[in-house]
């Protein structure tokens, strides 16, 4: 392979990992706003609210790592 589409696969990695991570704390951001809310209009469901919160949190984590290790993990295979 040449050296002009390995720096290619790599810029191409990078630019998804970025893209995964911004679209990773758009949707935090939006979880977290979302829980905020209902925390304002009905304070005696905290708890229900914020675990859910976390959960919903974990799942865009672990979808966010899943996709930057598969860009990597790509790139390395160019």
């Amino acid at each position: 392979m040449s050296g002009l589409s390995l720096a290619l696969a790599y810029l191409a990695a990078g630019l998804g990992a970025g893209l995964v991570t911004i679209g990773a704390g758009i949707g935090i951001g939006k979880i977290a706003a979302a829980a905020m809310d209902g925390t304002a209009r009905q304070p005696e469901a905290v708890g229900a609210i914020r675990t859910t919160m976390i959960i919903a949190a974990a799942m865009i984590e672990g979808v966010a790592l899943f996709a930057a290790v598969v860009c990597f993990m790509l790139a390395s295979l160019s």
